[in-house]
């Protein structure tokens, strides 16, 4: 498994388990998923400029 492969698992998970569809994760809002949104961006600018 290469490294990009890896991460694309890893951020997949990382979606699923920020989704606020728990009641306990009700109220933290979008924070999780605006943290997630900004590592995405960050690997697809790495992914696109051929550091990945």
């Amino acid at each position: 498994m290469s490294i990009g492969t890896i991460l694309l698992i890893v951020v997949i998970l990382i979606l699923i388990g920020v989704l606020p569809a728990w009641p306990h994760a009700r109220s933290w809002g979008y924070g999780p998923s605006g943290i997630l949104g900004v590592i995405l961006v960050i690997l697809i600018i790495l992914f696109l400029m051929g550091r990945l």
